[in-house]
């Protein structure tokens, strides 16, 4: 007898190492792969055959504006690139978004602005090989949360501050 029966159980189990091992079979949730590059500004997640690219807009244009500077068109060039080689049928989307800082109206038309700015460029870059479309955001869909504790957060206001390019990938 044991002075401590849950123990029981545990020399039991250790005595006898033969046991019946059951197959465990459980449902797989969809895999999100993301890479951030080292500076912060950009982000690529890959759902499926979803690719989302984020550029965050301090890399793309100059605060409260919507023309791109000349960085910009640099990183855009390469996001063409990859549209042009992986992209399957289907419409490149661009979706513009702003952090919490400001009036929705203004946040909301920023975003649209912005958006239409790199969808312009893509298109230019891409030479009509795909179809983009643009939409604005504004503050509704952050992607962390622009305070924290109570407290804002300047380093996830500047993420929340992007513009996503998304498409589907060739299988």
């Amino acid at each position: 007898m044991f002075l401590f029966p849950e123990l029981a159980l545990v020399v039991t189990l250790l005595a006898d190492p033969v046991a019946p091992i059951e197959d465990v079979i459980a449902p797989v949730e969809d895999v999100v792969a993301e890479v951030e590059s080292l500076d912060g500004t950009e982000n690529v997640s890959t759902e499926g055959r979803q690719v989302t690219v984020a550029l965050t807009s301090d890399v793309l244009f100059a605060l409260d504006k919507w023309v791109l500077t000349a960085k910009a068109r640099q990183r855009l060039a390469s996001v063409a690139d990859k549209i042009k080689a992986e992209s399957a049928d289907g419409a490149v989307k661009v979706y513009g978004h702003t952090d919490d800082q400001g009036a929705d109206g203004y946040n909301q038309a920023l975003s649209l602005r912005r958006a239409r700015a790199v969808q312009q460029a893509l298109e230019r870059l891409a030479g009509g090989a795909v179809t983009f479309e643009a939409a604005g955001f504004g503050e509704t869909r952050p992607r962390l949360p622009n305070v924290v504790d109570g407290r804002p957060s300047e380093e996830n206001r500047a993420k929340n501050r992007r513009v996503e390019i998304v498409f589907s990938v060739k299988q």
